[in-house]
């Protein structure tokens, strides 16, 4: 079944719609807009769901521009892999926007948080369902400047704006090399497109990376598609943005930073597995996402505070995902779609249900930090009982929901091994290593609610409803995964499930016909085979090492003390270096014009002209030159009139003698039959004299005197300007186009001889320049318009306010 374009249009544009009337709103609402904003992602959320269980599966496309080669549409995709990044973004996204109901209610900035996380999530939509190379990146880059937004939620805290800045930086900087391994692709396969077509790059995966290996950019773009994930999904050494971003709110942290934007890049592999698949890919994602998962998961260890050790337990599982989608030889190819698929889905149910009980702990207990909480399951038994079923799946732990994912990862890593032999081997070495370390973590987190309750801690206040129930219903979610596992092992299994996860992995896999898909399930396992053995070493280290648990904290801290030793040292001297704010305020910030349009101007000029020589523009072949009398006297006068404005020795006799160019501009077009282009120059060259007088007249007579090196820069500059503006000319105007545009103006311009009630393809007009306003560049004209009337409220405001004092 084709997916319905107005319903995809909801989906991802109704978000949108509701951010932008979330001012209105909250005044009609005040903080209940937070479950109006509930509702939106509920309508969202419902009607992915709908796509789900009718089976709608396809391309949907807006095109804008269908032209030869250069085809512009916007195209979503309905697939089991943006389905389930889908139900993640509007799902939990219901369930966050209710939590904030009650756990911003005493904060500041609610109508701008609303309508922020609203954004996000319509960015977030459009990430998971775009079919298109230019289109996923415009969404991707949404997600990063509303995250940073909301990472800054707190604008006066130096901290949160240091949060907001870091991430801004490595996302958007990701994101950058990701555009950039993009256009590899699209120049290679000739579309933009992703998925949905034959031309679609997914359509010719293998004819594509013959081709890229033969013009030796394989490798440039797989890496440049790898930094832009590893980048959004807080990969090692690029993870450090992560923990600083629990500065926000932690409903952000919650939807954000388990849920969704670190899932983008996850899902960019996932989405990317089946066009470059390769051993290269699989070197550098399964390195990569084992070592995040083990480096991310010994600084959990070393947290101090339960919204840092979730943020690094985050980085850890993404590594965990990231590795499992980087696993595609040795005949392990399933497993690593099956560990990669079913985990994204099982690390977002504990992780956000664990946000969510970090943001109880925190808004009723009055404090975050590990070693000030504990036995706090009487005063929050829900909260409790939540912990246990959302800690122990992201521990491993059978039967719990994150046991069997895990499961899958060590499979794919001992099959990998067990296939190609050597130092592979050392792969279920370091899962089975790093999985020791979450374990440890996970029961930590765990123990808040349980030994003796700290005397400091006083009297723990219950939480509203609205922040109890998300919580609830994720960790219901997680365990009706985990119980799945239990009744498969009897013969009954969770066939929706099981069918929407083989789904998904059928979209990530190489063949892109189901692979192993088609065959996933999942159940507790009843025999020794060697990934039992692996989870059961892991726990039995776990249980062993846990005793000793603030002895390896400390090691981790003094560890992390070491300047060279951390990413964050190499962050900051990085930016700091990089910072000249001081010498661009000493040299460009001087607050004199003259420098200001200096700047900008040569800025302008040099890149125009390296854009010209990078292209290899050559200039018009020059014949011979014939000019009337009238129109090379005006123009004689024009370049005397333009020298002696050099040598003008006051303001006003300045622009006096400018007057005299612009005056003998419009004689030309008189001259070159423009009677309209005259008359325009005519009345826009009056104009400006008569406000360069009037503002002139404020100012002194004279210039005064100037240092010869200053001069001799403006004189510089002005050249290099002069330069560009000609040659500009002379390359705009050197084509000689067999049909000129202006044969269809005077065609479509007037009115044709026989129409109907509407005209649709003709203006209708006697004035051709009064058409081509009003009729062909309507929507320009209608901006123009916008932009004017704009300025002139703007200037009626301010004569308006002009007898206010400051502070009226």
């Amino acid at each position: 079944m084709q997916p319905n374009q107005w319903v995809m249009a909801v989906i991802v544009g109704l978000p949108f719609l509701a951010a932008a009337l979330t001012p209105l709103v909250y005044r009609l609402l005040g903080e209940r807009t937070a479950y109006a904003s509930a509702a939106v992602a509920a309508v969202s959320f419902g009607l992915v769901g709908w796509f789900a269980t009718t089976g709608a599966r396809g391309l949907v496309s807006w095109t804008w521009i269908d032209a030869p080669g250069f085809e512009v549409a916007l195209s979503f995709y309905v697939d089991g892999l943006s389905l389930l990044i889908g139900f993640l973004a509007s799902g939990i996204g219901v369930l966050i926007l209710t939590y904030s109901g009650g756990y911003m209610h005493e904060e500041p900035g609610k109508m701008k948080f609303y309508a922020t996380l609203l954004a996000f999530m319509g960015s977030m939509l459009g990430v998971a369902f775009a079919a298109d190379l230019v289109v996923l990146f415009v969404f991707w880059e949404l997600t990063s400047i509303s995250s940073f937004i909301l990472i800054g939620h707190y604008t006066g805290e130096s901290s949160s704006r240091y949060a907001a800045r870091k991430s801004m930086l490595i996302t958007v900087a990701g994101g950058l090399f990701m555009l950039l391994g993009f256009l590899f692709l699209a120049g290679e396969g000739g579309t933009f497109q992703l998925l949905g077509t034959d031309r679609a790059l997914l359509a010719q995966a293998e004819s594509l990376r013959e081709g890229l290996r033969a013009d030796g950019l394989f490798v440039p773009a797989l890496v440049l598609i790898g930094i832009g994930a590893a980048a959004k999904s807080a990969q090692v050494p690029l993870h450090i943005w992560l923990p600083n971003a629990m500065e926000a709110p932690t409903p952000v942290s919650a939807f954000l930073h388990s849920a969704t934007m670190v899932k983008a890049g996850v899902y960019l592999v996932g989405r990317f597995r089946p066009l470059l698949a390769s051993e290269e890919w699989q070197l550098l994602f399964v390195a990569m996402g084992l070592v995040t998962m083990t480096v991310a998961a010994i600084l959990a260890v070393g947290a101090s505070d339960i919204k840092e050790l979730l943020a690094y337990s985050t980085a850890s599982h993404l590594g965990l995902i990231i590795a499992g989608f980087g696993v595609v030889g040795g005949g392990a190819s399933a497993y690593g779609a099956e560990t990669g698929s079913f985990h994204v889905l099982n690390h977002a149910a504990f992780k956000a249900a664990l946000f969510l009980v970090a943001g109880i702990i925190a808004h009723e207990a009055g404090s975050r930090l590990i070693d000030d909480l504990g036995g706090l399951w009487r005063d929050l038994p829900i909260a409790a009982g939540v912990t246990v079923v959302a800690a122990l799946g992201m521990a491993g732990v059978p039967p719990f929901n994150g046991f069997y994912s895990k499961e899958f990862l060590f499979e794919a890593t001992y099959e990998l091994a067990h296939a190609s032999g050597g130092l592979w081997w050392i792969l279920p070495a370091v899962a089975v290593f790093g999985s020791v370390f979450t374990f440890l973590y996970s029961i930590r987190f765990l123990m808040l609610f349980f030994g003796e309750k700290p005397d400091a801690l006083g009297h723990v206040h219950t939480p509203p409803w609205s922040m109890r129930l998300p919580a609830v219903a994720l960790a219901v979610v997680a365990g009706l995964i985990g119980l799945g596992g239990i009744t498969a092992t009897a013969g009954v299994h969770i066939g929706p499930l099981e069918e929407f996860v083989r789904q998904v992995v059928g979209a990530t896999a190489i063949d892109q016909g189901g692979e192993h898909g088609a065959h996933f399930s999942y159940y507790l396992p009843t025999e020794p085979t060697m990934p039992v053995l692996m989870s059961a070493t892991t726990i039995g280290l776990g249980v062993v090492a846990y005793p000793f648990y603030d002895q390896l904290r400390d090691v981790v801290r003094r560890l992390r003390s070491v300047s060279l030793l951390s990413a964050n040292w190499y962050y900051d001297s990085v930016v700091e270096g990089l910072d000249r704010s001081r010498a661009v305020e000493s040299t460009i910030q001087t607050g004199l014009l003259r420098t200001y349009a200096l700047v900008l101007l040569l800025a302008v000029s040099v890149m125009t002209l390296l854009a010209y020589a990078t292209a290899a523009v050559g200039l018009p072949a020059f014949g011979s030159v014939a000019s009337p009398i009238p129109m090379v006297i005006v123009l004689g006068v024009a370049v005397v009139a333009a020298f002696a404005v050099t040598r003008a020795p006051s303001h006003v006799a300045g622009v006096l003698t400018l007057s005299i160019l612009g005056f003998m501009v419009a004689i030309f077009y008189i001259l070159g039959d423009a009677p309209d282009l005259a008359l325009t120059q005519l009345l826009i060259e009056t104009l400006v004299l008569v406000l360069f007088l009037l503002v002139l007249d404020k100012l002194p007579p004279f210039y005064g005197e100037a240092r010869r090196w200053v001069l001799a820069r403006d004189a510089a500059a002005s050249a290099v300007v002069g330069i560009t503006v000609f040659l500009t000319v002379l390359v705009t105007t050197a084509a000689s186009p067999a049909s000129r545009i202006s044969n269809f103006f005077l065609e479509r311009g007037g009115v044709p001889a026989e129409h109907g009630t509407w005209i649709l393809e003709y203006g209708g007009g006697a004035n051709i320049v009064n058409v081509i306003l009003v009729d062909f560049r309507a929507f320009d004209t209608l901006g123009e318009i916008s932009v004017i009337a704009m300025a002139a409220l703007s200037v009626i405001t301010l004569v308006a306010m002009r007898e206010r004092g400051d502070r009226q």
